[in-house]
């Protein structure tokens, strides 16, 4: 019988292939778009029409995990990740099988409902079967696996590009279903969320689930953490009924609302998704011709795999909140460069080129912390009684902004080209407020189902005292 840990692992490593699935979807349409068949085939789309398939996507993903705040809590982890994979293989046969643009557009909507509904629930139970030394790297392998699905993207793209036919552009939309069909087929050997059974009142069957995860551990600590997570849901419903209101009405769950959504919002603030769904258009303005500029984003794919990695090992070594003031001065940085750049373009200058294209390798190196911990730290955060709403509400945010950008970025580059950048440039100070405020929350220290207090450092003490009045009530 393989240990707890090993199970654990497995479970989360397994759970990410949603990451991965979420990585090559994003990636493979900017490929898509850019290619001569997909162009000749749909009539050389608009501005307005490429930025609609796109944006269809985010908001396809608003509306899944506007979903996911209504049933995650209702269906369960796992038949939520498995309604979220039945509907991607849905929206991934529309896509390949596409005959209009209309067809093709609800196809991306319903691939992005799909995703809303599993990145909004995966984070989140990876967190809550984690043991709390592997906590952050587990949860945080949903951004590992989505630099894997991205790089897969670009490369299939691109060797696809190669094809004289609608091959090019039709298989690597249908490969869309690999992921989901193995999120399909392999969620059911998972167990469900202990936590989210004790919540449904299933204490027998959430102590087997979680003697398996903790399996090799010394059985008072299982017995601990188990009376720990029973007393914390205990104690809150002594306190009063949870509605979905409450975490708006109660300010110390309101804090962490708003620091969960101001985390999410700036990854799409940063930019990074502009130069993700729309490098081959960024390169054309360079002079850079398709398939060049489709290999260079597969190279930058690989490197994210590198410093993914990198920061996984490092997240629960340095905490939270230092990296992402390091990646927001960074990612300021980088955008300045090339901003400035920009204005003194000179296509014959190989030197200015290189230069270019290789800020965009720094930018996404500084993306990586912030890339991580926008998912992490959400799923942490949040006390077990709204935690699935909380996650969802969170990631809503994320793909509210990325719908934005998505829809208004082609139209941009083609008016404004570079200077587009110094918009986002602008966007960069607004975050630290919210990267200071964020450092009252510390979730490293804490276990998740222990964070119920304005400053993280009480919350374990007001959650002993809750306890300990339940315990009392119950003898």
């Amino acid at each position: 019988m393989p240990s707890g840990d090993a199970i654990t692992i497995a479970s989360a490593a397994f759970l990410a292939v949603g990451g991965f699935l979420f990585g090559y979807d994003s990636g493979i349409i900017s490929s898509t778009i850019a290619l001569p068949h997909f162009k000749q085939y749909f009539d050389s789309p608009s501005d307005d029409t490429a930025g609609g398939i796109v944006s269809s996507f985010q908001g396809g993903a608003v509306l899944g995990t506007m979903i996911n705040m209504a049933v995650a809590d209702i269906l369960g982890r796992k038949m939520t990740i498995f309604s979220g994979s039945v509907v991607s293989l849905l929206g991934s046969a529309l896509q390949a099988g596409s005959t209009s643009m209309a067809m093709l557009i609800v196809g991306r909507f319903i691939g992005g409902v799909a995703v809303g509904m599993l990145t909004s629930t995966i984070p989140m139970y990876a967190s809550e079967i984690s043991m709390p030394k592997w906590r952050g790297a587990l949860s945080g392998l949903l951004q590992w696996f989505l630099s894997w699905g991205f790089l897969v993207a670009q490369w299939l793209g691109y060797g696809c590009s190669f094809s004289k036919t609608d091959f090019s552009w039709r298989f690597p939309l249908a490969f869309q279903c690999v992921p989901a069909l193995i999120l399909v087929t392999g969620i059911w050997f998972l167990n469900e969320s202990p936590r989210w059974l004790m919540e449904k009142d299933k204490h027998e069957e959430a102590r087997i689930v979680l003697n398996k995860l903790r399996k090799g551990e010394n059985a008072s600590q299982i017995d601990l953490e188990f009376i720990e997570i029973r007393d914390v849901i205990a104690a809150d419903r002594e306190i009063g009924k949870v509605s979905a209101m409450s975490i708006l009405t109660k300010p110390s769950w309101r804090k962490r609302l708003l620091l969960g959504c101001g985390i999410q919002a700036f990854g799409p603030l940063s930019g990074i998704n502009v130069i993700n769904y729309y490098g081959p258009r960024i390169y054309e303005l360079l002079g850079i011709g398709t398939q060049t500029s489709l290999m260079i984003i597969g190279i930058s794919g690989a490197l994210s795999i590198v410093y993914c990695t990198i920061g996984l090992w490092m997240l629960d070594k340095v905490g939270r909140v230092k990296p992402l003031m390091v990646s927001a001065a960074f990612l300021g940085a980088a955008l300045l460069v090339n901003a400035v750049q920009a204005q003194y373009i000179n296509p014959d200058n190989a030197n200015q080129l290189r230069s270019m294209v290789a800020m965009n390798f720094v930018f996404s190196l500084f993306y990586t912390p912030l890339g991580i911990i926008s998912w992490v730290y959400p799923a942490e955060i949040f006390p077990v009684e709204v935690r699935a709403l909380g996650n969802a509400i969170t990631t809503f945010t994320n793909w509210l902004v990325n719908l934005v950008f998505a829809q208004f970025s082609p139209s941009a580059l083609t008016h404004i080209g570079f200077r587009y950048f110094l918009c986002l440039l602008r966007l960069q100070p607004h975050r630290l407020p919210l990267l200071f405020g964020s450092s009252i929350l510390k979730p490293k220290a804490l276990v998740p189902h222990a964070l119920d207090d304005p400053v993280g450092a009480m919350a374990m003490q007001k959650e002993t005292s809750l306890s300990a009045h339940v315990e009392e009530r119950q003898v």
